[in-house]
């Protein structure tokens, strides 16, 4: 069967989608009826690959979207959204637009594809694309300054002018991973040690990593990639999988891909991603939704073990900014089947020296965003058939109660570590 959009939707308009080298099918937007068409390549749906679970429909007729027209989707079907760059993300493409010369109208959607290319995270690739030169090797202090221009420039209207290339090698290295803090994807030489823009290098020779820049100019009051570093340390000794993590210069948290293994690219998605439950939302945004999906794709019971302890480590830890784009599955084609990718973005979301008035939690357990409980968790446990979730909370409280030897072993300042110390309360069952 032809592909009909082709026939409704100039090439401008429109872009393929590919996956593990294979077409998927061909994305078109219209404007004027803000409406966005999807149609699956016949041979795509004829490999049975179970890549979409949800959302698209497993049919070669062309699918009509007009409910994704909020800012998290921009009008994409959402697993083609969760490829977008998110907050500061946008920024910098932005801010390298207006560089250049006589400015940029802001790009369409299916435009932003086509700049990620074969760049976006996990594994789906977008074309034609929009050829972005080579860059070469990463210096972190150049970048340093020029992330700490742009973000200045937010607030600072008269700082106009930044530097184009410096922008163009942020552009390049930092717009396809999500999130709102400064980061930046590079490849590591594994011999040399050498840092290179890491966005389409997929070979073994590199170790493949996410970098979280510290910014001393805009983190004034303290180091958050310190802190998440810290609490790195703890997710691993609380029995969480995570992926291989580090400080680069003492100052910048650096870890390894769960989407770049042994340089193969890993299909990836995120619970919003798979679903369309907008993750700015709080009508789905819950640890019970989380599960059923987790059930509704098959996933093995250690990955039910890896949320639930998630979970828990969240509450104990005081991490509220746990939104459904801070979960993610991963694909595995040989044996089409589903598993949770392991943790990310694990830390204290908040400034400790910030007065608030009013915080609740991004998802919800058993109906509650503040003040959850042990009997709160113990009821998703018995509910999901947790095997040992006293014994997962017990090393979790007992983990959060040594915070001071992980903030130490992270080189967190001492004011710092007090102010979230007071923050960290076990789970305790109350007689």
């Amino acid at each position: 069967m032809p592909l009909l959009i082709f026939i409704t939707m100039n090439n401008n308009e429109s872009i393929k989608v590919k996956l593990f080298g294979e077409e998927v099918g061909i994305i078109a937007y219209n404007a004027d009826k803000a409406k966005t068409y999807f149609q699956f390549h016949p041979q795509f749906l004829e490999s049975g690959l179970n890549a979409f679970p949800f959302v698209l429909k497993k049919t070669p007729v062309t699918q009509v979207f007009s409910i994704y027209n909020t800012p998290t989707f921009k009008g994409l079907p959402p697993m083609f959204a969760d490829s977008l760059p998110d907050a500061f993300g946008n920024l910098i493409l932005n801010k390298w637009l207006d560089s250049r010369e006589g400015g940029q109208a802001r790009l369409s959607p299916i435009e932003q594809l086509a700049y990620l290319s074969n760049r976006a995270m996990g594994a789906l690739e977008y074309e034609p694309h929009k050829v972005i030169p080579e860059y070469g090797e990463i210096g972190l202090t150049n970048i340093q300054n020029i992330l700490t221009k742009v973000l200045q420039s937010k607030e600072n209207t008269a700082q106009t002018s930044l530097d184009e290339a410096g922008l163009f090698g942020i552009l390049k290295i930092g717009t396809s991973a999500g999130g709102a803090r400064p980061k930046i994807i590079v490849a590591e030489d594994k011999q040399t040690g050498v840092l290179l823009p890491g966005d389409t290098l997929t070979s073994e020779k590199y170790n493949h990593l996410i970098v979280k820049m510290y910014l001393p100019d805009i983190d004034k009051d303290f180091n958050p990639s310190k802190l998440e570093y810290a609490y790195y340390l703890m997710a691993i000794d609380s029995g969480l999988d995570m992926m291989p993590s580090k400080l680069i210069e003492n100052q910048h948290f650096a870890t390894l891909r769960y989407d770049r293994v042994n340089g193969e690219k890993i299909h990836t998605l995120t619970a919003t991603g798979l679903t369309g439950w907008d993750f700015k939302s709080s009508d789905n945004s819950s640890y019970e939704n989380l599960f059923q999906l987790a059930l509704a794709l098959k996933v093995p019971h250690q990955s039910i073990e890896q949320i639930f302890t998630r979970m828990v480590f969240n509450v104990v830890n005081a991490n509220i900014d746990d939104h459904l784009k801070n979960h993610s599955f991963q694909f595995n084609p040989k044996s089409n089947s589903w598993k949770t990718t392991p943790s990310y973005d694990l830390v204290y979301p908040i400034n400790p020296f910030a007065k608030y008035t009013r915080l609740e939690r991004a998802m919800s357990i058993n109906g509650k965003r503040n003040n959850i409980t042990f009997d709160d968790i113990m009821a998703i446990a018995k509910k999901q058939g947790v095997r040992k979730p006293l014994k997962i909370i017990s090393t979790i409280n007992k983990v959060s109660q040594n915070w001071t030897t992980y903030a130490e072993k992270a080189q967190i300042d001492e004011p710092t570590l007090l102010a979230i110390a007071k923050d960290l309360k076990p789970l305790l069952k109350l007689d």
